[in-house]
């Protein structure tokens, strides 16, 4: 489902970026600063954390045979993905909210 969700925010989020080339800064942040444009960020980068997450629990548990280490290199993914897509999420935010006020 992460792989279907990602396609059309991936391909948006290419052709954003291509048609913002050579855009300074300010017309970046206003952009970011869209309320759709935000969401669909948000989406996107949830997405992308949970899909890695998954990707690489799969591995784990099909490559990794200590038990206690599976569960640690799984507790430990999982960790980091909410650590990073929580980081991304609130930059997003940061960005898109000062650009409303």
């Amino acid at each position: 489902m992460t792989a279907l969700a990602l396609i059309p925010l991936t391909i948006w989020f290419v052709a954003s970026v291509a048609a913002l080339a050579g855009a300074d800064h300010a017309a970046f942040v206003q952009w970011i600063g869209s309320p759709v444009v935000a969401t669909l960020m948000i989406l996107l980068v949830v997405a992308t954390f949970h899909h890695v997450q998954l990707g690489l629990q799969v591995v784990i548990e099909d490559y990794v045979y200590n038990d206690r280490v599976k569960i640690t290199m799984i507790v430990g993914v999982k960790g980091t993905a909410v650590v990073l897509g929580l980081t991304a999420v609130v930059a997003v935010l940061r960005i898109a909210v000062g650009a409303w006020g």
